[in-house]
């Protein structure tokens, strides 16, 4: 490599230019946690917390957030996604809940800041649709959890 790739020679932050790179099938997973109260994550499994179904409005929150990357990260490309997927688990040994993001894309530039701006977005949503009951959340350990495509090919956490 030959320097800073999103730095120009007079030091500005730049865009790369990906106009010469190969089109190929890419994929990113993505994880982090919250973790809570054992009371808090009662209240969910019963369906009894104050702002209703926390978990299907946090997966959607993230699957959404997916596909504003490019709008919340400066360098970001913009990408025509293919699939999103977030999935939220409830984990009583935690207590907390695990939340994971696939997003895939076929372009020239790969989605690992998608997968974790929506597992980000998952969290942000979980934390806020659960304040009011438990100030203690904790958002943690968000990090990529696998990359396909591309020039690099394929790696696993």
């Amino acid at each position: 490599m030959s320097g800073p790739t999103h730095i120009d020679a007079e030091g500005r932050a730049r865009m790369v230019d990906v106009t010469e790179k190969a089109v190929t099938a890419r994929r990113a997973a993505a994880a982090g946690f919250v973790t809570c109260k054992t009371e808090t994550l009662a209240m969910v499994r019963d369906g009894t917390t104050p702002k209703g179904a926390v978990i299907a409005t946090a997966e959607l929150a993230g699957v959404m957030g997916a596909k504003r990357t490019a709008d919340l990260i400066p360098l970001c490309h913009p990408l025509p996604l293919t699939k999103a997927v977030v999935t939220i688990m409830a984990d009583e040994a935690m207590p907390g809940f695990a939340v994971t993001a696939e997003v895939r894309t076929n372009g020239v530039t790969g989605v690992e800041m998608e997968a974790l701006t929506a597992v980000s977005v998952a969290c942000l949503t979980l934390f806020d649709m659960l304040k009011a009951v438990d100030r203690s959340m904790v958002i943690g350990g968000v990090t990529v959890t696998a990359k396909e495509g591309g020039k690099s090919g394929s790696w696993r956490a």
